[in-house]
This record gives C-alpha cells, structure tokens and sequence, in this order.
C-alpha cells in the first residue's frame, strides 16, 4: 500500500501563529512566580540581581520556584521563537497558494491578525528573557524602552493595514462579508491583535523614569486599547447575534473564550498606566479601588468561560479535536483563555487582594487563589504539548485520504 509521511500542520493557516501566541504566554505565566514572590526593591520588575539574590539566600521552597519559573521561562520562550520563526515561513509560502487569494477574499481574511499578534508577544517575552537572564539589563533599561517602542510602533502598523485592508473590503462594497458565517468570535482576533501592542506599548509607562518616556507610553497605549475595546464590542455583539440565528461555528467553538486573554491584555495595559501615572505624574489610586477592578475582570472571564465551556462540551468540541483524533488550528485558541485567567488571577491575588489588605501574603488564602492560577497554568502547558503533538509529529497515513495535500 503506498503511504506518505504527513502531518495536519503541512495544511497551513495563519491561525497557526497562536501557537507561538501560547508558548509566549505560558512564559509570562511563569513570570509571575518571579514578579510576586522574589523581592525586587528598586524597580517595578524583578531582574537577574534580584532572583540570584533571592535563590542564593531563599529557603528550599524559593530555591524550588525560582529553579521551575527559570526553566519554564527558558523552555516556553525557546518554543515561542522557534513556532514564530515557523509560522513566518510557512505564512511565506502560503502567500504564494490560491488558497491564500481565496482567504483574502473571506470572513477568514482576519485570521491573518495572528500574525502581529504573535509577533508582540515575542516581543514582550524576549524582554522578560532579558530581565531574567542577562546581568545589568537595568542599568540600559532607559535605552532600551525607546527601542521597544518603536518595535512596538512597527507592529501596529503593520496590525492597522491589516485591518484596514480587511474593514475597507468588506465595509465599502456591501454582500461581501458573510454575516451567516460569523457566528463565533473569531473577529475578535484584531482587536486581541491590537490590545497586545498596547500592552506592550505601556510596560515603559510602567517602568521607566522619564516623564518624556512615560508620556509618550501612556498616549500611545491608550490609543491601542481604546481601540480594541471599540473594536471587541462592535464584533462580539455582532457575531452573537449570527450565533444566535446560525448556532456557533463547531471549529470555531474555542474563540467564544478569546474575551479572556483580551481582559487580561487590558487589565495589564491599564495597572501599567496606573504605575506610571502615579510615579511620574502623581496621580493615585486607592488599593481597595484596584481590588474591585480586578475582580470585575475576573468576573467578566468567568462568566465568558463558562459560556465557552457549555457551547464547546454541547458540540462534543474536546472528545474530538483535543482528546480525539481529529485535528483544528483553531484548537490553539484553548491555550490562550487558560494563560489569561492565570496571570490575571496572580495579578488579582497579589496587586488586588494583598494590595487591599484583604489577606495575607503567603497565607492560606492567598495559596488557595494562587492555587487556581497554578492549575490554569498546568492546564495552558497541557494543552500546548497535546496540540503540539497531534498537529507537528509527523504520521504515515494512506495518500488517498488526504487528497488536498
């Protein structure tokens, strides 16, 4: 019988770069060991200085999680660069396929809004690596905010063509978008796409020391996240009134929980404006204030996350492409709403609860919460090993069955 060598990644779609989007994101998450738990007086992040110092004179249990975040840190970056460098090069080739015309011609056009999104994230987990493992990246820190903004920059513009492309087609000729086919949240990819330059474009707001720098940060920042809230409203309302006529688009299922990691993109952008606002400008901003902030974002997740999880377990989306052997890039989108409610929850535990006075750090509530976030995590590095292997490892199959290939 004549057999082939494939795999169900040599099908390419731009829908692939949210792979590299959960590597980068599981990265982050292990960040957030390092951000709450290892000392860092002087600057708003932990940097090399402080976690050597912290693992040099910290107790088994720090030694244990500084040891786990470094290594997840390492391991979930590399994953990230190498699926983004991937992605990159297949998007290359598939550009040149009448597949890709056929896509540019489709509600499908916005998928290829995973590309500058996984393209900020790298950004912003490089500057993670960095803080981790490169000595003295402090002391250049100043320097470097300019650089990033503009790399950020860059990645907005290349986001807003996009779009632009996408909404000057289909808005300045009616009948050519498929309102019947818009029945997921698979729309919201470009507004995710935006909140993550803005989220980049506010870490110097909440970093640096220059009033000039912080400014500019903080304008910059508001403009993206104004944007992708505009833009995450209009669509969401949009595509569930077609998911209430058409039903929920089966393989699309997993977007119905895009609304998560776009809350935590943007809880993040507004606390970093809120740093910078309050140490450059003087302006504050009471703790139990933030407490309810983050609580309200973490209501909004949950609420998107059970409705996510009723429409995908009625669809039997889980038993067939995650636990089964049918294979959608769209899967992918699992990874992100898991790596979202950890890193806000981390956020909610520590800026929100402890900041307020509501428990006490390392106590028996606070581990409870931290608990929650540690297993949304486990999950996020589940997911990604699982999808990894049904879509890149390589399987003899029959050439027969897959015909378009």
């Amino acid at each position: 019988m004549d057999r082939s060598v494939t795999r169900p990644a040599d099908s390419y779609s731009p829908i692939y770069f949210l792979a590299s989007l959960g590597a980068g994101g599981i990265a982050v998450s292990f960040f957030m060991f390092l951000m709450f738990w290892v000392p860092h007086p002087g600057q708003p992040v932990p940097v090399f200085e402080d976690i050597a110092a912290a693992f040099a004179t910290g107790g088994l249990p720090m030694q244990t999680a500084i040891a786990v975040a470094v290594i997840g840190i390492a391991v979930f970056a590399f994953l990230n660069i190498k699926s983004l460098i991937w992605n990159l090069q297949s998007l290359s080739a598939f550009k040149k396929t009448d597949t890709y015309a056929k896509l540019r011609n489709t509600n499908a056009e916005a998928t290829l809004l995973a590309m500058p999104l996984a393209l900020a994230m790298s950004v912003n987990a490089m500057f993670i690596v960095g803080l981790v493992f490169v000595p003295q990246l402090w002391s250049v820190v100043e320097y470097l905010f300019p650089m990033a903004l503009i790399a950020f920059a860059a990645i907005g513009v290349l986001a807003f063509r996009m779009i632009g492309a996408f909404l000057g087609r289909v808005l300045s000729t009616g009948g050519v978008f498929d309102v019947t086919a818009h029945n997921s949240f698979a729309q919201l990819l470009p507004a995710f796409s935006i909140a993550m330059v803005g989220v980049g474009f506010a870490a110097p707001a909440a970093m640096s020391t220059s009033a000039t720098t912080v400014a500019v940060a903080l304008i910059l920042s508001t403009f993206f996240g104004v944007a992708a809230i505009l833009y995450t409203v209009i669509a969401a309302i949009t595509a569930f009134a077609s998911m209430l006529q058409n039903g929920t688009a089966r393989e699309s299922g997993p977007t119905l929980m895009i609304i998560v990691p776009i809350v935590t993109v943007l809880g993040i952008l507004f606390l970093r404006q809120s740093h910078g606002l309050h140490v450059a400008f003087d302006v504050h901003e009471q703790a139990g204030e933030t407490m309810i902030f983050l609580a309200r974002l973490v209501s909004v997740q949950v609420v998107f996350l059970l409705l996510g999880a009723v429409v995908m377990m009625r669809q039997g989306y889980f038993s067939d492409f995650v636990m089964g052997s049918k294979t959608s890039p769209g899967s992918y989108a699992l990874v992100c709403p898991a790596v979202a409610l950890s890193v806000m929850l981390h956020f909610f535990v520590n800026k929100g609860l402890v900041g307020a006075g509501a428990i006490e750090k390392f106590g028996v509530a606070y581990w409870g919460v931290t608990a929650i976030a540690i297993a949304a995590q486990i999950v996020a590095i589940a997911l990604v090993l699982r999808l990894n292997r049904q879509h890149f490892a390589r399987r003899s199959v029959t050439a027969a069955a897959v015909p378009a290939e």
